[in-house]
């Protein structure tokens, strides 16, 4: 038995029902977060979403898929379940890091957008004081 055939077959389905998995939660809890970022704008909220939902398969799928192949030699049950421990957290350290990267950029829109929610100063200026001269 080739062990690392084993290995692209367990690999394989566990990375894309996890991929699958991340995109369908971001993407079901992420309408509300949109629609806040565009103002109440369902319509507009609803295309954004499924467009970041292509997005993200496209993305994450095709890493899956580029980053099966393994250019070692399995040998035994411990090497598969060592090439799929590398593998996988791979996978999910790359999908980690494209939810953050979706979520810092809306929170930056949404910022932008809304000027109530920009970064005003702690305290308003109470007055003003001049410069004082340079001594010599």
């Amino acid at each position: 038995m080739d062990f690392t055939v084993v290995s692209y077959a367990v690999y394989l389905p566990i990375a894309t029902g996890l991929t699958v998995w991340v995109a369908r939660t971001l993407s079901t809890n992420g309408k509300i977060f949109l629609a806040d970022v565009f103002a109440g704008d369902e319509k507009l909220a609803d295309a954004v979403n499924h467009l970041l939902l292509v997005g993200f398969y496209l993305l994450n799928l095709g890493f899956v898929a580029l980053w099966m192949k393994t250019d070692d030699k399995i040998t035994g049950t411990q090497g598969v379940f060592d090439a799929m421990s590398v593998k996988l957290g791979t996978v999910l350290l790359v999908l980690g890091f494209m939810h953050l990267a979706n979520v810092y950029v809306l929170n930056r829109i949404r910022r932008r957008g809304d000027p109530e929610r920009r970064q005003r100063p702690p305290v308003a200026p109470q007055g003003y004081v001049a410069p004082r001269p340079a001594q010599a």
